[in-house]
């Protein structure tokens, strides 16, 4: 390097300097008058001389720390639930038709098993039925409402439960009773049918019973 080829280059000549000085200015030590031949001048190997400032260290490159790759964005995908309301049509609908053709009050089927509330000559509501076993036989024919009891307790059953009764033929009613067993000549109903049927038929209404 240049550095130190300069350096040793001056190291060099100043110990030739200091050779040349020595020779020409000192006599022998027996006092010769300085005709002799000059004593050899020994000269050194020119020492190497360190850098002052030494080679330049290497610089460690230190590679950046790795910087984690950003987590994905989680897409959030709502799944939007539409729930389908599912209307449940009553035992009645626009399509029935009372058999027995009445504008106001009650009708009752006992082939088919069911009676209807018509109102201003629309089917209100239509509901299956049992009505009188053999010997206790609903009887057919037009009746008219003649008076109700919501907690009636029949005296000729020993106070048996009678729930929203609608008397229309003596002690024959509407009310709230099995669908499975036949009664004793009542029309039995659904306890919400029998509900709706004591809530709306007033005393007065006609009540008609077909075969």
């Amino acid at each position: 390097m240049r550095v130190r080829t300069t350096i040793a280059g001056s190291a060099v000549a100043l110990v030739g300097a200091l050779g040349i000085t020595a020779g020409v200015g000192f006599s022998g030590a027996s006092g010769s008058t300085g005709t002799e031949a000059p004593a050899a001048v020994a000269v050194a190997a020119p020492a190497v001389v360190p850098l002052a400032s030494g080679a330049p260290s290497a610089v460690a490159a230190t590679a950046p720390a790795r910087t984690a790759a950003p987590a994905l964005a989680t897409s959030h995908v709502t799944t939007r639930t539409t729930t389908r309301t599912t209307t449940t049509r009553p035992a009645s609908s626009a399509g029935d038709v009372a058999p027995c053709g009445l504008t106001d009050g009650a009708c009752v089927s006992l082939s088919k098993k069911r009676a209807w509330l018509v109102q201003d000559g629309r089917v209100a509501l239509s509901a299956p039925i049992t009505t009188g076993r053999p010997g206790e036989r609903t009887s057919p024919g037009t009746f008219h409402v003649t008076w109700k009891d919501a907690d009636h307790l029949s005296k000729e059953f020993d106070d048996a439960p009678m729930p929203w009764s609608v008397f229309f033929d003596g002690g024959i009613a509407f009310h709230t009773g099995s669908l499975s067993r036949q009664s004793a000549g009542c029309v039995h109903l659904s306890d919400s049918a029998a509900r709706t049927f004591f809530r709306t038929l007033r005393v007065g209404d006609t009540v008609v019973v077909q075969r």
